[in-house]
């Protein structure tokens, strides 16, 4: 297989940063034992612009994250979400999803990390929300297992209508057990939707918050 290889720009990052989060944050992090080696879709709740950066901070590999295209068209940030190897995923239109899915199967096809909120959204009234089928049927395409991940007081550093981040918060990062697919199971929605339910239950036990089973309104910013 071949491996993937970690994008300039995510090393760079990564490198510059990593000192100073650890100083000015304290995170904790449980179970990280269960990160698989090889491919893997990481599946977290999402309260914060912040959970993709103390993601990157305690995964050892690069994690390329399916995120909302309009970073990808704004000149302030597209140079850093292409030159760490972000994946752009237009919401709402079918061949930008198509596009998004097939970048992330190329990921996982050569051993890589893929990082997705199943909410399709960060959550705005603190509870969490019906997942959407995308992480399953990527695993399930792939072969790659999912990793449900639960990200607790990352919207005490920054909620999602605040500007800048707050300093000295604790962050705590606990991954839960890996949850297999079979390909055949790429079709069967009513399995995707199973596993996806079992997935959020997962989350939900893992960062504590409320589960709401409806899906989360998407927000323009």
């Amino acid at each position: 297989m071949e491996r993937v290889s970690d994008p300039v720009g995510y090393r760079l990052a990564k490198a510059l940063l990593r000192r100073p989060l650890r100083r000015a944050y304290d995170v904790e992090v449980e179970g990280d034992a269960n990160l698989p080696d090889g491919p893997v879709v990481l599946a977290a709740n999402h309260r914060s612009f912040m959970d993709s950066i103390f993601l990157a901070l305690v995964v050892d590999r690069p994690v390329s994250f399916l995120a909302k295209a309009e970073y990808f068209d704004r000149r302030r940030t597209a140079w850093l979400f292409r030159s760490t190897g972000q994946i752009p995923l237009r919401r709402g239109n079918p061949a930008g999803a198509r596009r998004a899915f097939d970048a992330a199967l190329d990921v996982l096809a050569r051993g890589g990390v893929v990082g997705v909120y199943p909410e399709g959204t960060r959550s705005r009234d603190g509870m969490l929300h019906r997942g959407n089928l995308g992480p399953a049927r990527l695993a399930a395409t792939s072969g790659a297992p999912i990793l449900p991940i639960g990200l607790v007081g990352t919207d005490r550093v920054e909620a999602p209508d605040q500007r800048l981040p707050r300093v000295g918060k604790q962050v705590t990062v606990r991954f839960g057990k890996p949850i297999w697919l079979e390909r055949h199971d790429a079709t069967d929605r009513a399995h995707l939707r199973d596993v996806t339910d079992e997935m959020m239950a997962d989350i939900a036990a893992l960062c504590g918050q409320p589960y709401d089973d409806h899906y989360a309104e998407l927000a323009t910013t």
